[in-house]
């Protein structure tokens, strides 16, 4: 089977078990003999009809305890009691950090209004929130300009699902009073942002881009929506998402990419790199599970950040894989990143995966880069591929800037045939979904779509399900001996690599790094040690201060 971030980011691979469909009825047929060396066969096994007959009654009891536990509610909040622990034996005891945190911000240049309030659009969060913090723009004002983008572009670009228009006013009313009294609470005091519309937000419609839960209300806020109103961030928008998470294809159409209307803007973090790019927002939370910070911010031109797992709590967002799913911020710079993940990192009792990676953040953007020790991947920068210049030049300003590369070989297990992990927790998910008939209503409908996906991984039985989580772990293992010595890692943006690091739980970065031949940015990535997303950081920034890539932005002709 091929890895299934193809499937997630748009891909037409085809899915081994795609023809499959499960039947569901009110008296279920007796399980024979012959019904159960058909089902083997389906898992590839051989047992005698001795062997499956003296199984029968077994398998018939187990049948009865499924549909005695189909009828407890469990609604997708609820999560199961395993969690998943990203981290090797070696860092059970806390990770070893090589280098000294300053949690400092650099300095930064006086900031001064545009002549062109325009230009306000591609202004870096830091940039706003000195505009803010010295009272030379009130967030009203910010606020209103950037509704006023929304309302303009998105009929085009289709990245809005809701415009929270009366929260974002009262928001940025009490920001405004805030910071007159006196109270300033940081960079993002102030600042307007959105959030992919997984994430719950009391008073305004959670559809999770999908037809059956499109007037869906959670009368809750996401963690994440809590952290950023108490840093003094104002919700403007919730964004689109592919439907359930996969793609840019919602129940309104498909969310484009601003720098070609006839492009879509990748997922399934579709509307919140759709929106940061156009300017439409400075900042933008989005999600990734296999790819969908990563590939939307290539097809965007975004710089991304998907944290090590377990970093930002995912209480109040839509669960897609809870073995997967991370949340992070999508943004114009690594600094910006930075100030954004800063806001919505740490232990949250509502998401038991952030009490393992409960580690503190503080900035390290004093960092000497010329200390670091980075690997580079290759094997993958070897390969011929459209953005080969592009991703070589990257390795070429990293030695300038004095970075010691080293060559690394990733690990040669089977991620890809791991990733089966994903679709069955995502049907254990949407089983009711499944069951009632209502995954009918969804946009897409074809065999690589979730319909079909979570019918078929009805037919994944718990113990291969179980011993993938058993190779997981030699996965996590053989990646930490591979890169312990490594303070971090380049690779192209879509490689294994991008599979690999979504199981094992590595943070990583994606950068814009130059333009693709049919018009769009390409990107590159890099990858940090688990829980050390300051490092990281500060690697991407040295990068992009040595490069203008990230300040590019789209023309917006249209």
């Amino acid at each position: 089977m091929k890895p299934l971030f193809s499937y997630l980011i748009g891909g037409s691979a085809c899915f081994a078990l795609g023809a499959l469909t499960m039947r569901v009825a009110d008296a279920p047929a007796p399980i024979t003999v012959s019904v159960l060396r058909a089902a083997q066969e389906v898992m590839g096994l051989h047992f005698t009809d001795a062997q499956l007959d003296s199984a029968r009654r077994e398998v018939t009891d187990s049948r009865g305890s499924y549909e005695a536990l189909r009828k407890l509610p469990l609604p997708n909040s609820v999560a199961p009691t395993m969690i998943f622990d990203p981290r090797p034996l070696r860092l059970r005891y806390g990770p070893s950090d090589k280098y000294q945190a300053t949690d400092k911000l650099p300095k930064i240049d006086k900031v001064t209004l545009p002549a062109n309030r325009d230009d306000l659009a591609f202004y870096s969060v830091r940039q706003l929130g000195e505009l803010l913090r010295t009272k030379q723009i009130s967030s009203e004002e910010l606020t209103r300009f950037f509704l006023a983008r929304l309302k303009k572009y998105d009929p085009k670009l289709l990245c809005v699902t809701t415009l929270t228009e009366d929260l974002a006013l009262q928001q940025a009313r009490q920001a405004d009073s805030e910071i007159k009294a006196g109270k300033y609470k940081g960079p993002l005091h102030g600042v307007p942002f959105g959030v992919k519309d997984l994430l719950s937000t009391k008073g305004y419609k959670t559809t999770w881009g999908s037809v059956p839960y499109k007037d869906q209300t959670l009368d809750e806020d996401a963690t994440v929506v809590k952290k950023l109103r108490e840093a003094g961030g104002v919700l403007v928008a919730k964004f689109t998402l592919g439907e359930l998470a996969m793609g840019d294809v919602w129940y309104g159409g498909m969310t484009r990419s601003p720098w070609d209307l006839k492009q879509g803007s990748s997922g399934s973090s579709a509307g919140s790199a759709s929106a940061v790019a156009a300017g439409l927002v400075p900042f933008a939370i989005g999600t990734e599970t296999l790819g969908s910070i990563v590939s939307p911010s290539t097809a965007c031109g975004t710089t991304g950040l998907r944290p090590s797992f377990g970093r930002v709590s995912r209480a109040g967002a839509m669960a897609l894989s809870w073995s997967m799913d991370k949340i992070g911020p999508i943004t114009r710079s690594a600094e910006d990143c930075a100030i954004v993940f800063d806001a919505i990192e740490g232990r949250d009792a509502r998401d038991a995966a952030t009490q393992l990676a409960d580690y503190g953040f503080a900035y390290a953007f004093n960092l000497d880069v010329k200390k670091l020790r980075i690997g580079y991947v290759k094997a993958d920068f070897d390969r011929s591929y459209p953005t080969k210049a592009n991703d070589q030049a990257v390795l070429e300003t990293l030695r300038k800037l004095g970075v010691q590369l080293v060559e690394l070989e990733l690990p040669k297990l089977p991620a890809g045939d791991m990733t089966f992990l994903l679709t069955a927790e995502g049907a254990a998910a949407f089983d009711d979904l499944t069951r009632s008939g209502r995954d009918a209503q969804m946009v897409k409908q074809d065999r690589n779509a979730w319909p079909n996906l979570f019918r078929a991984s009805r037919f994944v039985p718990a113990v291969e399900y179980l011993q993938a989580q058993r190779a997981r772990a030699l996965l996590i293992e053989d990646m930490d001996a591979r890169i312990k010595d490594l303070d971090a890692y380049v690779a192209p943006s879509f490689s294994n690599n991008l599979v690999i690091t979504n199981l094992t739980g590595h943070p990583a970065v994606v950068m814009p790094n130059g333009m693709r031949p049919n018009g769009l940015p390409s990107t590159i990535t890099f990858t940090g040690q688990l829980y050390q997303e300051a490092k990281l950081m500060a690697l991407a920034k040295a990068y992009q201060d040595a490069t203008d890539f990230d300040e590019k932005h789209p023309p917006l002709n249209f």
